[in-house]
């Protein structure tokens, strides 16, 4: 399971709609991410380019899972591992015969 961010929910948000503001300043996309992680202080440039990576595709440019997709994607892993697990518990139980 992935763990929690590290970011405020409206950084990546912001973050993206940055790049896309700042982006004719700069010769390449990924120097326009460059600045922007270092301003608003982003680990890694590699972050913000997988935030507006995902943002291209939850707005349909981008080919992908949407970030839509994956949660219901990982809603429906939960129940599958909670039944996987009801039935494993089932199959170790001893049984009487009748």
């Amino acid at each position: 399971m992935a763990r929690p961010s590290q970011y405020p929910l409206e950084l990546p948000r912001r973050a993206v709609r940055m790049v896309a503001e700042v982006r004719p300043e700069y010769d390449t996309e990924w120097a326009a991410m460059k600045a922007v992680a270092a301003r608003l202080g982003i680990g890694t440039t590699e972050t913000l380019r997988k935030w507006v990576r995902q943002d291209e595709i939850d707005a349909g440019t981008r080919p992908g899972t949407t970030t839509e997709e994956s949660a219901e994607l990982k809603r429906a892993n939960e129940i599958l591992k909670a039944a996987a697990s009801f039935f494993a518990a089932e199959l170790d139980r001893p049984h009487t015969r009748s």
